[in-house]
């Protein structure tokens, strides 16, 4: 039986109402860090697993998650303790060499790195802060014949009051 997580990461609040929706498909969500206000967060109605990121100052969540799910072990970390970008899967990698899968944040870039193990994902910034673009996730598919990744980005929806007429 195939198990679905949901991953997300610098929300920094609310995510993206195209994000949240995706919380009902999901058995599980992951957050990797910077949430922002934690009060939205029971708004997902979901099994949650939460990791604190640098943002996230005076919350009692840990660093690091380990997640068993069917065929292997996902971890989650914000990604900020973890070097430069230029280095930070492969730091991870290091770091976690038990995972089947890392998910972090901080940088707000979605990624997918499938080409060793453990995988190196992150879900991009799912709320509306730093979106490069639009607010993303991921939705992680784990079974024990295989896991895959589905990647969501949505457009960024535009401001109100941005001075364009309505449609």
């Amino acid at each position: 039986m195939a198990v679905r997580v949901l991953l997300l990461a610098d929300t920094h609040g609310p995510p993206d109402p195209r994000v949240a929706r995706l919380a009902a498909c999901c058995d599980l969500v992951v957050h990797a860090g910077d949430v922002g206000p934690p009060a939205w967060l029971v708004e997902l109605q979901a099994e949650l697993r939460v990791v604190r990121g640098n943002n996230d100052r005076g919350a009692t969540w840990p660093e690091t998650a380990a997640v068993a799910l069917p065929g292997g072990l996902l971890v989650a970390v914000h990604g900020h303790r973890h070097g430069p970008p230029a280095r930070r899967h492969a730091r991870l990698r290091q770091a976690f060499p038990e995972a089947r899968a890392v998910v972090y944040g901080h940088s707000h870039r979605q990624v997918v790195d499938t080409d060793m193990l453990p995988w190196v994902l992150n879900p991009g910034a799912g709320g509306r802060v730093r979106t490069h673009g639009g607010p993303g996730c991921l939705v992680l598919v784990a079974a024990e014949t295989g896991w895959r990744v589905e990647a969501h980005r949505f457009l960024q929806a535009p401001r109100r009051g941005g001075g364009a007429a309505a449609a």
